[in-house]
């Protein structure tokens, strides 16, 4: 892997859509019909570069969780 890569990229959107809708961790993790970890989603609020499967299990909890149908585009600024 590269020394060029970013790898902590700064709190992501999801973290203030988790937010305004009141949401934990937990509640993704619960929500999801995939494995997804504490882990995972905490990285993904903090801005951890994620990979695309692991981007698409937390945009599909959270879209459990809300009902609505974001795509990882909204979620993620990378």
């Amino acid at each position: 892997m590269s020394a060029d890569i970013e790898k902590n990229l700064g709190e992501q959107p999801i973290s203030k859509i988790m937010k305004e809708s009141g949401l934990k961790p937990h509640d993704l993790v619960a929500h999801s019909d995939e494995q997804l970890t504490h882990k995972m989603v905490n990285r993904a609020m903090k801005g951890r570069r994620l990979t695309p499967r692991v981007k698409l299990k937390v945009c599909s909890a959270l879209n459990n969780a809300v009902g609505k149908n974001y795509l990882p585009k909204d979620l993620f600024t990378y």
